[in-house]
């Protein structure tokens, strides 16, 4: 057995710089890894079965993240906090789980430490963290505990051999004379030994529901030791890709190490690693976590993109998940500010829409004391989605399409939290109230009937299998611009495309010609301008749906016309949208232009796509304004299904960010959903009110008569 207390004793910091455990550098994951999840029957996406509520590893609706990163400079170390206090402003709240403070990004301590005496709180005079955790254990709030990982300014200023340094030996992040701790240390160095020796006395000191492992980035580490072991591998360490991709290795490894090592301290703990993102990069190191927590402030950074696009993808892994947003106005450490009513309830009640879990982030004030105020509006929304809960509990969505996702073709020194083409992707299946996933190589496609490749999936031979595959047993594709061609970007990659390429379009601006019918159907007959440059493709088998255009000239020095792009010429160019079979192109990149600037008449020529492939989706609202979410999951032992309903308008009033502020409301809605069975009720929960409806075949049609920001109908 596992002696604990021995481990703490013997270990000691080694002192070479370089650990016993090389990580392995993975030739490639689509070999290696699989879904750990999988879709169920009736286009059902999500876990393949709920945890039980009383699992260790079941997530609660109600979460706080409380952060409590305070400088030793702060000499009021939690004087205002009561236990008990501070437990019943939580319930109040309504609040069943609350992650607090074991190590912070000052790398100091809160609970009492015998290991590490330098670093606990120079002016905390209390053990505040068992303190916390044992007075919220008495009102059933569980308490997972938060540790900084990569960020953690004791030790970068007592050990910057151990923070990571890039390509010019300059360490990342904060400056010596620029306020923050955010420089990254290296967790293949001796840190790794700290910070197994720091969680294991946490362990010992406190009850531990869960570890929150903050800061978890992949970097472009060229640290000597790294450069070493790089070389040992055959790897170029001048090549930033190859560094790159080293790094990825010593994060799944180092993961791996220390779940391990977790494990044998606790089998119940709960286990995530933070990186502020997730998407397909985690498929290696999913079997480290115990659950997904999506941290997606929209004004903080993330947008009102971030999360439909991460949570969409995140609930077909196979793990329980929630999303986390902030009462902050902006984002973390915005002390004394509050957020919007309406924009708190529209991100919790969204996260419940997606399937997942809520969490609010908080933090907590120097003195101890939680903010009343904060907890008040917090209240309000908890309160709210607790009587929502029964209607979520175990739900998993319905879903009609998969858009595969581009972020596992982005080089890791790239990649965006929201690439532009899967950011014009989600609005518009989301104004179109259409059911999706968001997917990649590895996910079972077979459940969808549509899937998008939008803008720049490359057809490597896994893609080209999946696609093949897909199309044979019956499914449907649309794929745009240079989606579909081979690495070298010389051709298409699979024949399912009816098309060859001749090369970028000569001409852009160019004109899609619309003739209000067939694709551009609900579009003017006229010509429609797309200002990205497209790709000029020939078609081979594919059938012509809509040409371009082109103007008199392309837009120089010595070419111009007016303030900007030269108008058409009327003269044909190249074809704009084919169809081949059950396969439809786009010839630009109209996924990424609608991102850039939301032309709707490329939002109608997509959706018009969509119809022709999917005539019959789950869910339809004629005559609702495109700022209406709809979004359908199925309860199964309940034997029922239930659609959400959201209706709320984020705006640009300052220059930095949206903002949620007004509930504006809708009356007389009319809905269409699909359903498998004969239907016995539409209620309106949870406030119980029966609706009246029609049911034709496997479709029903009801009227909702109003609607305020959020509704949930249950269809039995």
């Amino acid at each position: 057995m596992f002696n604990r207390r021995a481990f703490l004793k013997q270990s000691t910091l080694s002192a070479a710089g370089l650990l016993v455990a090389q990580p392995i550098y993975a030739k490639g994951v689509q070999a290696e890894y699989s879904l750990a999840g999988s879709l169920g029957p009736d286009n059902q996406s999500g876990p393949a079965s709920a945890l039980p509520a009383d699992s260790p590893f079941a997530l609660r609706f109600r979460q706080i993240h409380l952060d409590y990163h305070t400088s030793e400079l702060i000499e009021d170390i939690a004087g205002r906090f009561d236990p008990e206090e501070f437990a019943a402003t939580l319930d109040k709240a309504r609040v069943n789980s609350v992650t607090c403070f074991g190590r912070c990004h000052h790398g100091l301590i809160y609970h009492d430490t015998k290991l590490f005496p330098d670093r606990h709180h120079p002016h905390l005079k209390r053990n505040l963290l068992k303190e916390q955790i044992e007075a919220c254990h008495k009102r059933n709030i569980r308490v997972p505990v938060y540790v900084t990982v990569q960020w953690d300014y004791f030790t970068a200023n007592e050990h910057p051999e151990w923070v990571i340094v890039d390509e010019h030996g300059k360490p990342y992040g904060t400056e010596p004379y620029e306020a923050g701790f955010y420089r990254y240390l290296d967790v293949n160095t001796p840190y790794r030994d700290f910070l197994k020796r720091y969680i294991g006395e946490l362990f010992e000191t406190v009850p531990v529901d869960g570890l929150f492992l903050d800061i978890i980035k992949v970097l472009d580490s060229s640290n000597p030791h790294n450069i070493r072991q790089m070389r040992k591998k055959g790897l170029d360490p001048a090549r930033s890709a190859d560094r790159m991709h080293f790094y990825s290795d010593v994060m799944v490894e180092w993961r791996e190490d220390l779940t391990a090592f977790i494990r044998k301290l606790d089998q119940n703990a709960s286990i995530f690693y933070n990186s502020g993102h997730i998407g397909p990069y985690i498929r290696r190191p999913l079997p480290t976590y115990t659950h997904l927590e999506l941290e997606s402030l929209p004004s903080g950074g993330w947008g009102y993109l971030h999360y439909p696009l991460t949570s969409r993808y995140a609930r077909t892994l196979g793990k329980d998940f929630m999303g986390m947003t902030g009462k902050f106005h902006t984002s973390w450490g915005d002390f004394h500010s509050l957020k919007n009513q309406a924009a708190l309830e529209f991100e919790c009640f969204n996260m419940l829409a997606m399937t997942g879990k809520c969490s609010i982030g908080d933090q907590l004030p120097p003195n101890g004391k939680l903010d009343a105020a904060t907890y008040d509006l917090i209240g309000h929304v908890y309160r709210q989605v607790e009587q929502k809960e029964p209607w979520c509990q175990g739900a998993r969505p319905l879903v009609d399409i998969g858009i595969v996702t581009i972020e596992e073709m982005q080089p890791l020194e790239t990649s965006a939290r929201v690439p532009e083409p899967m950011m014009g992707a989600v609005r518009m299946l989301q104004e179109g109230k259409h059911q999706f996933d968001v997917i990649d190589v590895l996910s079972d496609w077979s459940p969808y009937k549509v899937v998008i490749l939008p803008d720049q999936v490359v057809m490597t031979d896994a893609m080209k299998q999946k696609l093949e595959g897909y199309l044979a047993g019956g499914g449907s594709v649309i794929a745009s611009h240079s989606s579909g061609l081979r690495p070298d970007k010389k051709d298409f990659g699979s024949s399912a495309f009816g098309i060859s390429l001749v090369g970028e379009a000569p001409y852009s601006p160019d004109f899609i010609v619309s003739s209000g019918e067939g694709i551009s159907a609900g579009l003017p007959a006229t010509e429609l301008v797309v200002y990205q440059k497209a790709m000029e493709v020939k078609p081979v088998t594919a059938t012509v749906l809509a040409m371009t255009n082109v103007p008199y000239f392309n837009r120089t020095y010595q070419h111009f016309v007016s303030h900007r792009h030269t108008p058409s010429s009327g003269k044909a160019g190249y074809p704009a949208v084919v169809q081949t079979g059950k396969v439809i192109y786009f010839a630009h990149p109209i996924f990424s232009q609608y991102a850039q600037n939301a032309p709707s008449w490329c939002k109608k020529l997509v959706l018009n796509a969509v119809d022709r492939l999917l005539p019959d989706p789950l869910v339809q609202t004629p005559g609702a304004p495109t700022t209406l979410m709809a979004a359908l999951n199925r309860q199964a032992p309940q034997n029922r299904s239930v659609l959400h309903l959201l209706h709320y308008v984020p705006e640009r009033r300052g220059t930095a960010f949206d903002v949620l502020e007004d509930v504006i409301p809708l009356y007389n809605v009319a809905v269409s959903v699909k359903t498998p069975g004969r239907v016995k009720s539409v209620m309106r929960v949870p406030e119980n009110k029966a609706i009246p409806f029609k049911q034709s075949g496997d479709r029903i049609v009801f009227t909702v008569p109003e609607l305020r920001g959020h509704q949930m109908i249950a269809i039995s």
